[in-house]
């Protein structure tokens, strides 16, 4: 489970067994844990699923996100070419 990003106590991350599976980016804080897909195509980041997570630390997680979108699409692309 490479981490990636921390940022705001957000730890962000990839599983390593889940290469057949689009681009998508893991979160934890905490008991706090969501997945998110990233749409490389139309710049866009949808929720797969989260727990423990109000709608603050759902923004604020899709914020950074956004923020390092073309640093985690690149993380993902190394991370895949390697294995």
């Amino acid at each position: 489970m490479p981490t990636i990003l921390l940022v705001l106590g957000w730890r962000f991350f990839f599983y390593s067994n889940e290469s057949n599976e689009p681009i998508h980016i893991h979160c934890q804080k905490g008991d706090k844990e969501a997945k998110y897909w990233l749409d490389t195509q139309n710049f866009d980041v949808r929720e797969e699923f989260s727990l423990n997570m109000n709608s603050r630390d759902k923004r604020e997680v899709k914020k950074i996100i956004f923020d390092y979108f073309e640093h985690i699409e690149e993380q993902w692309k190394q991370f895949h070419k390697r294995k």
